[in-house]
């Protein structure tokens, strides 16, 4: 029986090129995300954009949020946070936390997973059934 073993990719590495994504930009533009400070040699803090999804009661509008990777980043997930006022079944209406109780992403996390996807998966329970017609804080509100 061969021996499989897996590479593991150092923490800086993979936030390297998650960054380098991040600035070249994917998908539609309607989600973005980048580091909070260029100096920050664990790359620890970052903030995300999403622009709401059509035909929903986010249409058009601009959500900013933190993530914060802590030195076990990618083996944990980040912890993520609204810093705009956004109400989804996922995010705590005090906080603005993404509760990963209630974001299977966070709360089935794997190593694979990066913050690009998190931030996709958030627009996507935006557009939800569940979520697409939850009333929202005036635009601009924050938390």
């Amino acid at each position: 029986m061969a021996n499989q073993s897996t590479v593991v990719v150092p923490r800086n590495f993979r936030l390297l090129e998650e960054l380098e994504r991040g600035e070249k930009g994917f998908g539609d533009g309607t989600v973005s995300y980048g580091m909070d400070d260029g100096d920050d040699i664990y790359m620890r803090s970052w903030t995300g954009t999403i622009i709401g999804p059509h035909n929903s009661v986010h249409d058009g509008r601009i959500y900013q949020l933190k993530l914060f990777c802590d030195k076990d980043y990618p083996n944990k997930p980040p912890t993520v946070r609204f810093l705009s006022r956004i109400n989804l079944t996922c995010v705590s209406k005090e906080s603005g936390v993404v509760e990963p109780k209630h974001f299977p992403m966070l709360a089935s996390w794997r190593t694979e997973y990066t913050m690009e996807d998190i931030l996709m998966e958030l627009k996507r329970e935006m557009a939800a059934p569940y979520n697409r017609r939850l009333s929202q804080p005036p635009e601009g509100s924050t938390f």
